[in-house]
């Protein structure tokens, strides 16, 4: 069986790498930006360090900001009938995952208006054309949106979030700069980063996993691992390793697929408006344990390349014990919550199991499930 990889056209990395938007637009013929922001990345000022730029290089744009933290169906339809009117060419997505979720959606439909219903777009959908081209810019270091095929919208009125995959949306361009993650605060960036290991130890574990993405997750587990805790203090060291980090667990993740964490995770968003990292975060250690038995040496690697000391000379459950214990201490350290005791409600965990078992991430888990086994992880968590 082949392996697949789907990555940027280009990527940028570092401080200022905002001024190569300029480049770019320009160097591919674009003559007007749809720019897709969130509210409150508007009213702090952040997306006015990309328009300042674009207003430096007397770049057309137009700014859409009807996005909600987790998107949802109504976001997107709103957002394909703005663009249409705006006269726009290419999408320039500033924030977390929920801006640039938003528009690979957006920039799908356009391409692809036999799917203009956005619920047809769930799982793997037979799309034909390229998106509408993305230049993504993150403001969070977590959901590594900028650079893989996956986004996620809520159909609020089914209650659930839709996991789409298409190789067709990844952005043409990425730019990493963690000058634009600076103003995140404590709590956000704890959470996504925790997000970002997420990824990296799921990615690491799925049972798509091969030598190609072992490599970008192992190395994204030791720099997340180094540099999350600095980057919740705001450090430039800190916010650097993280932006660099999340991007390679991206790297990684897009193209192996996740597993049961990610799908317990996201009826939470849907159900109770829960921050994905902050789920995932809580989620992940007990997950871990639970998927132990299916990872054969993995977890000592995990060890290894979060700092644990005398991995070598522990036994397979010393070594998968200390793996777990890891993360738990790093969550322990930037603030997650240790439970879900005051996100979930008994009464609704039937619906949340089933939901996460019919989740799109549920198949790649190394470990065979069930509903009911779904069932009684929630509830050792509450």
């Amino acid at each position: 069986m082949a392996n697949r990889f789907v990555l940027n056209e280009t990527s940028y990395h570092g401080k200022g790498a905002i001024q190569e938007i300029a480049t770019e637009v320009k160097g591919r013929g674009f003559k007007k930006c749809f720019v897709c922001s969130d509210p409150d990345l508007i009213k702090f000022n952040v997306t006015k360090k990309v328009t300042d730029v674009l207003d430096a290089n007397s770049i057309d744009y137009e700014i859409y900001s009807k996005i909600k933290a987790n998107p949802t169906v109504e976001n997107v339809k709103t957002g394909v009938e703005t663009f249409k009117a705006s006269g726009a060419d290419c999408i320039i997505a500033i924030g977390g995952g929920s801006s640039m979720d938003t528009a690979k959606a957006i920039g799908i439909i356009i391409k692809n208006p036999e799917f203009a219903d956005v619920v047809s777009l769930e799982g793997v959908a037979p799309t034909k054309n390229k998106c509408v081209p993305i230049i993504a810019v993150p403001t969070t270091a977590g959901t590594a949106a900028e650079v893989t095929i996956n986004y996620v919208i809520t159909d609020t009125e089914k209650n659930r979030k839709m996991v789409c995959v298409d190789v067709h949306d990844i952005p043409v361009v990425a730019v990493v700069d963690p000058d634009m993650m600076s103003s995140m605060p404590k709590g956000l960036t704890a959470a996504t980063g925790m997000d970002a290991l997420t990824h990296a130890i799921e990615g690491y574990i799925t049972a798509g996993a091969w030598e190609l993405s072992d490599m970008f997750h192992l190395k994204a587990i030791e720099i997340i691992s180094k540099n999350l805790r600095g980057a919740v203090e705001n450090t430039p060291e800190g916010r650097e390793g993280m932006a660099l980090g999340q991007y390679i667990a991206g790297m990684g993740f897009s193209n192996v697929g996740l597993g049961i964490v990610h799908s317990m995770a996201h009826p939470l968003g849907a159900v109770y408006d829960t921050p994905h990292g902050v789920a995932n975060a809580i989620i992940l250690p007990t997950v871990m344990e639970y998927n132990a038995p299916a990872t054969g040496e993995k977890y000592r690697n995990i060890a290894k390349a979060m700092g644990v000391t005398g991995v070598d000379d522990m036994s397979l459950e010393e070594a998968r014990k200390a793996a777990v214990d890891a993360v738990k201490q790093l969550s322990k350290d930037v603030g997650i919550p240790e439970n879900l005791k005051d996100i979930v409600k008994p009464e609704d965990v039937d619906f949340l199991a089933q939901s996460a078992y019919d989740d799109a991430c549920r198949p790649g888990n190394p470990r065979e499930t069930s509903v009911e086994e779904i069932k009684e992880l929630y509830l050792s968590l509450i």
